[in-house]
């Protein structure tokens, strides 16, 4: 019935839930709605969130009846920043970096201001004029200020810190700034800029807490920047910007030195076992980052179709209709229901 109601004429009602499945993943939602037919529970795949979640501990104190401490602040960036490599004095925690990235443009930050495309819609949002990956590095040298994301959403590119050395530098004589989303850099221990800048180095960083520890819903984040910028921040954010939750969550997951390095390694292990059972179907992947895959395919239209019927949901792109993402399961079961999927589809 769900491949027949796709062959008719949409609803507004309808159109409205394909809508949201074009423009943001995680909208299970949506696709229930869609497809009432699809098998449940759904198997979402359709975002880059870790789907193996810390788990704070059963002691973990959370006060909801006083407002946050600023020392509870305090000791959550400081755990964050020595993850980070840096400073604390460089570390502004964010109620999700969402929340920074809208305010780019309060910063007095220089124009030219454009970013690295295809990326984050917030970063088309934010910056509209958009520039290719290709011509970073004769950008730099008109100044201004440039947004990349690090590793790439959605197809997953890495950008070396040395290779963005160059960039910084012709920036730097430029009287620019380099904003980078680091969101998924987490999952690559290596991909981070924090440890490599220079007090001098004009370089803002943002890093999700959500995507890596599975959390989304917690909203942290963090911006990292020269104090200036960071106290322009603080002011605009107020006195009480991360709720008691956050605060508690994020200082003892950013302390659990063992979950992180094993789920490192977890991750690339599951990331390559996705390759494996793509390749096997003939779709081939692209991407560095563990926590998703983008497939290219002439058939990716009805491919996605096919999953949804399946209860299997992905992440289409209005702007490359031959793009398909997909998120790392987060299991041998799921990996199988996949490849079930797949082979009788």
């Amino acid at each position: 019935m769900a491949k027949a109601s796709s062959n008719a004429a949409a609803s507004p009602a309808q159109g409205t839930h394909v809508n949201a499945l074009m423009e943001h993943g995680g909208r299970i939602d949506s696709a229930q709605a869609l497809y009432p037919h699809a098998p449940r529970p759904w198997l979402d795949l359709s975002t880059g969130i870790n789907p193996c979640a810390w788990e704070p501990p059963v002691d973990l104190a959370v006060d909801l009846r006083n407002l946050p401490s600023p020392a509870a602040l305090a000791a959550l960036e400081a755990v964050a920043a020595r993850h980070f490599g840096t400073d604390p004095a460089r570390v502004v925690a964010l109620p999700g970096t969402e929340i920074g990235l809208r305010l780019l443009g309060e910063l007095g930050l220089p124009a030219p201001a454009r970013h690295v495309g295809p990326s984050y819609a917030t970063h088309e949002a934010v910056f509209p004029a958009r520039i290719s990956i290709d011509s970073l590095a004769d950008e730099a040298a008109s100044g201004g200020t440039i947004l990349l994301a690090n590793p790439n959403n959605p197809d997953g590119r890495l950008v070396s810190p040395d290779a963005l050395r160059p960039v910084i530098d012709r920036l730097r004589e430029h009287a620019g700034w380099l904003v980078v989303d680091e969101a998924f850099a987490d999952t690559l221990p290596d991909a981070g800029l924090a440890s490599q800048l220079s007090a001098e180095d004009p370089v803002i960083l943002f890093r999700s807490f959500g995507k890596f520890f599975g959390l989304a819903g917690v909203r942290l984040g963090f911006m990292i920047a020269p104090p200036g910028i960071v106290a322009q921040v603080r002011d605009h954010l107020g006195s009480w910007p991360i709720s008691a939750t956050a605060l508690a969550i994020g200082t003892a997951a950013y302390a659990d030195r063992d979950w992180i390095d094993t789920t490192r390694t977890q991750l690339v292990t599951r990331a390559a076992a996705l390759d494996a059972v793509l390749l096997r179907h003939g779709l081939t992947t692209t991407g560095a980052c563990p926590l998703f895959r983008l497939i290219a395919t002439d058939d990716a239209k009805s491919l996605f179709e096919r999953l949804n019927m399946a209860g299997i949901l992905t992440r289409p792109f209005t702007y490359d209709p031959r793009w398909l993402r997909l998120g790392v399961p987060a299991d041998a079961a799921a990996l199988a229901r996949l490849d079930a999927a797949l082979t009788h589809g």
